[in-house]
């Protein structure tokens, strides 16, 4: 028997499933991107959670339990991958490049 989801998949717009589609069949879209969209397309199916997994290549129905969880918060936003780890980043991107370009004069 298996849990109950605890945060199942809402319903997706018809924009959100153009979208997702789209970029499942990408060949230019990151690999992280395309792997995730077809995640979610697999649950909005029916699908559990592993076996969505296994069907984009992936092997945990957890990480695919936290994706579906963030995509019913952040949408299509959800499919870019979130920093991973080690230190946070100290400056932002104009601060950066502000940096870059003190060194280069």
């Amino acid at each position: 028997m298996t849990r109950r989801k605890k945060a199942p998949l809402r319903a997706l717009t018809d924009e959100e499933r153009t979208w997702l589609e789209r970029i499942s069949r990408s060949q230019t879209e990151p690999a992280s991107h395309v792997a995730r969209a077809k995640q979610i397309l697999a649950v909005a199916a029916g699908a559990d959670y592993t076996a969505a997994a296994q069907q984009a290549g992936r092997k945990s129905g957890d990480a695919v339990a936290q994706l579906v969880r963030r995509f019913n918060q952040a949408g299509l936003a959800a499919l870019t991958p979130r920093h991973g780890g080690g230190p946070a980043p100290k400056y932002d991107g104009a601060a950066r490049e502000r940096i870059i370009q003190e060194a280069r004069r």
